[in-house]
């Protein structure tokens, strides 16, 4: 009997001992995510530049942070030099060779074509002619839209007139249960006073909460704005994703460069328009906001006084509704994480395509 006794108290106690041992490698040993054990959280004071990325040929992703006075996602991390380190806690996508371009077209009134036809384009990918393509007239995609306004010191004596307009803008472009929006401010670094909301109230006191001062850091904010909030925003269906540029163009804070936040618009599949400040004469940084709307196939306005600011807001709301969106499989594909380029020309004359001139292929 003593034998026995000691044996099942012996089986107990190996019992208790398994059973601690499990539960302290369940709570402890198991790191929610990579980057808790990896690496400690940093507090970084500007964007790494634009890295290869890797989902889908039309937008690759890119999971690495930025900062400024905003909120950073916490999942970001660092070594040594304080450079964020890219980590994999982004939602896994499957990687396609489809390219998906949103465009829209004009007349040589500068009126929007919306009845045309999938015979009506051709379609040049990396100067080789595409022979089938998806084609469809998008005129009610859901919108993911990021107001960004310049609110530096050049700007303070309009800065009022900008506010109310885009104020008006939000309120009559967001649906609610549908489209959503946030709006950053930026200065010396960028200030993000609403996240992703379709409350057009809320959107409306982000705006307001903006105060004029400091200089002038717009690259950093749309290389943000383009990478931490639209690229890594929920996706369960097709969006559109644009970002609304008000800006004297005149960067002079930022530690990205203007190629490196185009780079970044075009990895996150965004179209940039842009609305000048400098009227009513102009100013160097115009040719700076064309490129970038240029590049993205957005729109630049310029307008002459501060009345046509109102006019512009209403043009973009038009031009998000008027929109015609391709799809296809690009000929002799490599996972190279090139640049490639597109061309679509419409065939009928008169006729004026605006979409973004190319995009980065993902990586192996």
């Amino acid at each position: 009997m003593s034998c026995s006794w000691r044996s099942s108290l012996l089986l107990v106690a190996a019992f208790v001992v398994g059973t601690a041992a499990l539960m302290a490698q369940t709570t402890d040993d198991l790191p929610a995510a990579p980057s808790e054990v990896a690496h400690p959280k940093p507090a970084p004071k500007k964007p790494a530049p634009a890295t290869e990325q890797t989902p889908t040929a039309a937008a690759p992703p890119d999971t690495t942070q930025a900062s400024g006075n905003g909120t950073p996602s916490d999942s970001s991390s660092s070594d040594n030099s304080g450079i964020p380190i890219e980590q994999s806690d982004a939602p896994f996508v499957a990687r396609v060779n489809e390219v998906s371009v949103v465009f829209t077209v004009t007349d040589k009134h500068n009126h929007y074509v919306k009845n045309l036809t999938q015979n009506d384009f051709r379609v040049i990918d990396d100067d080789r002619p595409i022979q089938k393509f998806n084609f469809a007239r998008e005129s009610n995609l859901p919108l993911q839209v990021g107001l960004l306004i310049d609110a530096s010191n050049s700007i303070r004596d309009r800065f009022k007139f900008e506010q109310e307009s885009a104020i008006e803008f939000l309120s009559s472009i967001i649906r609610p249960r549908f489209d959503k929006a946030f709006v950053l401010g930026f200065d010396t670094e960028w200030d993000l006073t609403q996240d992703f909301t379709d409350n057009t109230e809320a959107l409306s006191k982000g705006v307001r909460s903006l105060r004029p001062g400091g200089g002038t850091a717009m690259f950093d904010a749309l290389y943000f704005a383009c990478r931490d909030k639209l690229l890594k925003s929920e996706q369960t269906h097709s969006v559109r994703r644009a970002v609304i540029l008000v800006s004297d163009g005149d960067d002079n804070e930022s530690h990205v460069t203007r190629e490196e936040a185009i780079e970044m618009a075009l990895r996150a599949n965004v179209i940039v328009y842009t609305i000048s400040t400098n009227f009513p004469s102009g100013g160097p940084g115009d040719k700076i906001l064309q490129r970038i709307a240029d590049a993205t196939g957005g729109r630049a306005f310029e307008p002459f006084q501060l009345q046509q600011v109102a006019d512009a807001f209403a043009q973009i709301q038009d031009d998000l509704r008027s929109q015609y969106q391709l799809s296809y499989n690009p000929p002799n594909f490599a996972h190279d994480g090139r640049f490639r380029t597109i061309e679509i020309s419409a065939l009928r004359k008169g006729m004026k395509v605006r979409s973004r001139n190319g995009y980065y292929a993902p990586t192996e």
